[in-house]
């Protein structure tokens, strides 16, 4: 039985029973059939789908981004804004995506010719996480769609009602039935629909030891996997930037979905000559940061996902405090629901064990450091490799960090954001492959090359 339970109250929502084996098979067999017409279906009738997935989201985005704020606490205003980020991407898809898919010639040096089809693999597992409910799946879907593909979506347990709506917007845009499906189940039975061999390709957002163990299960099968993991980014202020705009942007960068993303801005690292001025500033800031009623317009954040999450990262900061930092805010809220204070951690030595995890939550870690050579160690310090921000307006440094920073992603000047049109991802044990764009797009495809001789 999955449960959802409104973070903010602690209330029961509404239980959902799993899948059994008999309804497994009936949706991977119905993936299976609808896969063999859909592939054969033109480039623009797939586009249309879009476009009407598209006007499905924007008629029922009030209903649909209180559905989210209900099962994962982030705030209405917040799930309004992912869901029309939904829209753009099925609209991004639709309009662009066609030119992406078109075929490639090259000439050959024995003088015959190469031509390069894209062609779909067939249903694609999509394991998704409860933080973005529906622009995590959605940025799949619609590339995904586009080429061919069919989808099956185990979504996080604590965001069933978000899931089955997904599947209900498909339908409701007249999608053939089987080209997306909603798999209610446990973690237990994902292995089982990643050996079986109508699931052509796996992709997955979540932790890295959920990452490490669906990347095992699908390598035993020699299946395709993009993995989009844990993060603990760097934002790094040197002292050309604009400073109150940096400021600002760390603030909104680290609460931004009460600090659940992978994308947040985690580690503030910033130079020595402006490090007193940003602390003092970036605490005070941090410290008027209200947390409450996720549907009030004058919440900066929600509570958290639950209140198991909300523990868990109180205990890391347990866990930072043994380590030598010093934490100022960063506690529970009283009442209930899963409500913390936004807090930042100063004082980390290098080294610290508590460096290696990602915290997932709304509390910042400052770091001092005296040049650009320092800030790039400690910024690759950790065995994560998602994104980054970079603020200074010199040249010569943006070049340095765009070059050395180990990261998928670097944003110079702006807090790092996902976009339809941009590939998305990272390395080290934040993950491989990439979603988004025109190399997400192409991430499940048989990029085919015909050979043909010369005339």
């Amino acid at each position: 039985m999955l449960k959802t339970v409104n973070p903010a109250t602690g209330q029961e929502i509404a239980r959902y029973t799993e899948l059994s084996l008999a309804q497994i098979e009936e949706r991977l067999a119905s993936a299976q059939k609808t896969f063999t017409r859909w592939r054969q279906e033109p480039l623009q009738t797939r586009a249309s789908l879009l476009h009407r997935l598209a006007g499905a989201f924007e008629e029922h985005k009030e209903k649909l981004a209180r559905q989210a704020t209900m099962e994962m606490g982030k705030t209405y205003l917040s799930a309004l804004a992912e869901v029309e980020k939904c829209i753009a991407c099925f609209r991004h898809y639709a309009k662009e995506g066609p030119a992406m898919l078109q075929d490639k010639a090259y000439g050959l040096s024995n003088g015959g010719q190469a031509e390069i089809k894209f062609l779909p693999l067939g249903p694609i597992l999509a394991i998704m996480p409860w933080n973005f409910p529906y622009w995590q799946v959605v940025r799949f879907l619609a590339p995904a769609i586009l080429a061919g593909n069919v989808g099956l979506l185990k979504h996080a347990s604590i965001v069933q009602g978000t899931a089955a709506m997904i599947e209900e917007m498909t339908l409701a845009a007249d999608a053939p039935p089987g080209l997306f499906q909603n798999l209610a189940i446990g973690s237990k039975a994902v292995a089982q629909i990643i050996d079986d061999p109508r699931v052509a390709a796996v992709t997955l957002t979540g932790s890295e030891n959920a990452g490490s163990a669906v990347a095992a299960q699908a390598g035993r099968q020699l299946k395709k996997v993009v993995l989009e993991l844990g993060g603990s980014d760097p934002f790094i202020v040197m002292p050309s930037a604009d400073f109150d705009k940096a400021l600002k942007q760390a603030v909104t960068a680290r609460i931004q979905n009460t600090g659940q993303s992978c994308i947040c801005g985690k580690r503030m690292i910033v130079h020595a000559d402006i490090y007193d001025r940003f602390q003092e500033e970036f605490i005070a800031a941090m410290r008027a940061v209200k947390a409450g009623d996720p549907m009030d317009v004058a919440s900066d954040m929600g509570p958290l996902s639950s209140t198991a999450q909300r523990d868990t990262v109180l205990q890391q900061l347990e866990e930072a405090k043994r380590q030598g930092a010093k934490l100022d805010g960063g506690k529970a809220l009283p009442g209930p629901g899963a409500f913390m204070s936004a807090g930042v951690l100063t004082g980390l030595p290098e080294g610290s064990a508590f460096l290696q995890e990602e915290v997932f939550g709304p509390v910042a870690m400052l770091f001092r450091v005296r040049n650009i050579d320092e800030a790039i160690r400690i910024a690759n310090d950790i065995p994560y490799g998602l994104g980054s921000s970079i603020w200074t307006e010199d040249k010569a440094e943006q070049t340095r960090f765009i070059n050395e920073i180990e990261a998928g992603m670097t944003a110079i000047n702006q807090m790092l954001v996902s976009s339809p049109e941009a590939p998305f991802g990272g390395i080290k044990r934040s993950g491989h492959g990439r979603e988004l764009g025109t190399y997400g797009l192409h991430e499940f495809m048989n990029l085919k090359t015909v050979l043909r001789p010369g005339s």
